[in-house]
């Protein structure tokens, strides 16, 4: 295998500027990716890999690129559930540039969406929900749940998604920023999943894989000291420590047999997006087999306990009790892989699905036994803010 990450990458079409990249993407022709390792814009479909299976998808990308002369790449989305259907795509054409770092700081804001945004549950209702699952912590071996509400938007015109993603990525253009097509539920109407992940799932370049998982949030303040104390108080919280820990430690059990030297610092660390300080720990390895891919190893992750909970099998039987809908592609997982196994996933956070004048937004909160309902419910709220502000829409 070579060793450049240049020569691993897909073709691209000499792009650069990932500003005139992300300017020229649309709803309905391709997809958005972008990180700290650079950006991705898709356009078209060559092919459709015939499952989510890796092998299969492998074997996919592998068979169109010999059939057409240039290294292939499959990119979309993977659902919460993982018996439900993936969507996945092999693009015509894909241009990468460098990673957006602050240089959209100057981009003018875009009028704001007028409608009515309903949650989903009521609040109090939430609140109800998180009570729930303290009680079921209490009486069985449930350690941590993870719970969501939305908040279902109608708009009083079809919402443009492209403002919202520019938006996304002039508040934090660091964040993982994803906007993927989704097949329509509305005939002729263009469905999108945007938002804007402070989660990298797992990466795999070469034989190199960095997991960073994140549990345990606090809001941040716009008073430097008082910000500042708020993140070493969630660096020194063991109610937070204790919900970070069951992650990783969940992550270290499934990772450990598909990689070698795998690195697990002692403790986490402080991570900061726009609105939430977040507990970060950085794994990295190496895989024992080059044959097992990025998606290989999304697919074993996930759901990893961050979106989740521990046991997997009670918080995910919880989390099919206590939630009233669907969680579709909120907390699944988004990125790409290509035919050499290399690839990014990230999980779907920050997000909602755009469809016509409909507005689905997500957020949710780790549930362990020092929980409370109205601390978790506050904590929904200040993630529901990113894409709130994208869209120019107040919660109430």
């Amino acid at each position: 295998m070579t060793s450049t990450s240049a020569a691993r990458r897909p073709s691209t079409e000499g792009a650069t500027d990932p500003v005139r990249l992300l300017r020229s993407w649309a709803p309905g022709a391709g997809s958005w990716f972008s990180g700290p390792r650079g950006a991705m814009l898709t356009r078209g479909v060559r092919a459709r890999p015939p499952s989510a299976d890796p092998d299969a998808v492998l074997a996919c990308l592998r068979e169109v690129g010999t059939r057409s002369g240039s290294p292939a790449v499959a990119v979309g989305a993977l659902p919460y559930d993982a018996t439900a259907s993936a969507h996945l795509v092999v693009p015509e054409h894909v241009e990468r540039a460098g990673a957006l770092g602050a240089v959209l700081t100057a981009e003018q804001a875009h009028a704001p969406v007028t409608g009515v945004a309903r949650p989903v549950p009521e609040t109090a209702r939430y609140e109800a929900m998180v009570a729930d699952a303290l009680a079921r912590m209490e009486a069985g071996p449930l350690e941590k749940v993870v719970l969501a509400r939305t908040l279902e938007v109608i708009a009083d015109r079809p919402v443009d998604t492209v403002p919202m993603l520019r938006a996304l990525a002039r508040r934090d253009p660091r964040l993982y920023l994803f906007a993927v097509d989704l097949p329509p539920a509305r005939t002729g109407t263009p469905r999108t999943l945007l938002g804007a992940s402070p989660e990298l799932l797992l990466s795999r370049d070469g034989d190199r894989v960095t997991v960073n998982p994140l549990a345990g949030s606090a809001a941040r303040s716009t008073d430097p000291a008082e910000d500042r104390g708020r993140g070493e108080a969630l660096l020194a919280s063991a109610k937070d420590r204790h919900e970070h820990a069951l992650v990783v430690d969940d992550i270290v059990e499934r990772l450990r047999p598909l990689v070698d030297d795998l690195e697990v610092p002692d403790g986490p660390s402080l991570v900061a997006t726009a609105t939430l300080w977040h507990l970060s720990t950085t794994l990295r390895a190496r895989v024992a087999d080059t044959e097992v891919s990025a998606l290989h190893l999304a697919q074993a992750l996930h759901p990893t306990p961050a979106v989740c909970g521990v046991p997997r099998a009670d918080a995910a039987a919880a989390i099919d009790e206590i939630e009233p809908f669907d969680r579709g592609f909120y907390t699944g997982t988004v990125g790409w892989t290509d035919a050499r196994g290399d690839g990014e996933w990230v999980m779907a956070l920050r997000c909602g699905e755009v469809e016509g004048d409909r507005v689905r937004l997500w957020a949710g909160a780790g549930i362990v036994p020092a929980s409370s309902p109205p601390d978790e419910l506050a904590e929904t709220t200040v993630k529901l803010r990113t894409l709130l502000d994208a869209l120019g829409l107040d919660e109430g």
